[in-house]
């Protein structure tokens, strides 16, 4: 049985790795803040069901405790670690910078200096699309420059990739950074779009559509996701010294152990068609307020996906339509079950 020590187990993504990785027979290790950026009564959910499975423990303490983190680690003895952890939300970085600094930067450098010190076999960390930036040349390609971020959100998620590759080089770490797409699915993110709007028109209440809905996105399910990161895992980039036949396109660094790979559908939503497929979910129209295109935001994103398929034979494929009804389906059992749990407490 493999060990993985995941960050942020408690999350949206974390959450369907760790049942992903545990329903194939790992033994997971989860750390997390349990922050109350958002819900923690969802996070506790989450790590609830986790704990239903005897192969999972949970660590509950801040990245930027450095001695918490590194006991669990030591103590985990990870063959894989893979780091989710982080502060997220692009816009909440205009409101409350400090905390992508603490969290992203001194939290993942605590979380490199645990895989110096107890070094897997396999470290993942996640990255973002929106490090691309303003580049405007799509579907994006890892090997593309990407220099160009918007928000410090964006910025401390390319300074990971950056921190990363220097670990790898200098204690030559196996490193894969993945690239998230606009992340939906069940168990989302109470500030995410999509359950914003699905709350809101089940609610009969109206929803904000920024640049007048002239927005387009790669939306990737989760459990598309989630199915990449698992596959990746068995994949390392092989050390310098033992490097035979080269892909097309790689993001292999030449000097490092270190690679960047994007994780999206490789389709391009209208954010327009994206609120007609959730009516059509719901199966009723919802009012649209129209407004300007918020600070730091960009037009679209649009992911290459030839590397992830090139190391793991592997294209996320679930349509925004299938995915936003399973996303509906669950929305309204959870909250019909929080409601009726509620009431008989009452």
């Amino acid at each position: 049985m493999r060990t993985a020590f995941v960050t942020g187990t408690a999350g949206f993504v974390g959450f369907h790795l760790a049942r992903l990785l545990l329903k194939e027979g790992f033994r997971v290790v989860g750390f997390d803040g349990m922050t109350d950026y958002y819900d923690v009564e969802l996070k506790r959910q989450r790590h609830a069901i986790l704990s239903e499975n005897p192969h999972f423990t949970a660590h509950e303490a801040y990245l930027e405790d450095m001695d918490t983190l590194a006991a669990a680690v030591r103590d985990a003895k990870p063959e894989v670690i893979v780091h989710l952890a982080a502060q997220a939300g692009v816009r909440y970085s205009l409101e409350n910078p400090r905390a992508y600094i603490d969290s992203n930067l001194v939290g993942t450098f605590n979380l490199l200096e645990c895989a110096r010190e107890f070094p897997p076999e396999h470290l993942l960390m996640a990255s973002t699309s929106s490090v691309y930036g303003g580049e405007t040349n799509m579907p994006f390609m890892e090997i593309q420059k990407a220099d160009t971020q918007l928000t410090l959100y964006a910025a401390t998620k390319k300074a990971n990739e950056s921190m990363a590759h220097s670990y790898a080089h200098l204690w030559k770490i196996p490193t894969t950074m993945f690239r998230f797409f606009t992340v939906y699915g069940p168990w989302g993110r109470p500030d995410m779009a999509l359950f914003k709007f699905v709350k809101a028109g089940l609610e009969g209440k109206p929803i904000d559509v920024y640049n007048h809905g002239k927005m387009a996105r790669d939306f990737t399910f989760v459990t598309d996701l989630v199915r990449g990161i698992r596959l990746l895992i068995d994949c390392p980039p092989p050390q310098v010294a033992e490097r035979g036949i080269s892909i097309h396109n790689d993001s292999l660094s030449a000097v490092a152990p270190h690679r960047v790979v994007n994780i999206g559908n490789s389709e391009q939503v209208t954010l327009l068609e994206f609120i007609d497929e959730i009516e059509a979910a719901i199966g009723t129209p919802i009012e649209r307020n129209y407004m300007e295109m918020q600070m730091g935001d960009v037009p679209a994103t649009w992911a290459d996906t030839s590397l992830l398929h090139a190391l793991t034979g592997y294209r996320p494929e679930t349509s925004v339509r299938d995915g936003i009804r399973a996303f509906v389906d669950w929305y309204r059992e959870h909250y019909r079950d929080s409601a009726l749990a509620g009431a008989r407490s009452a």
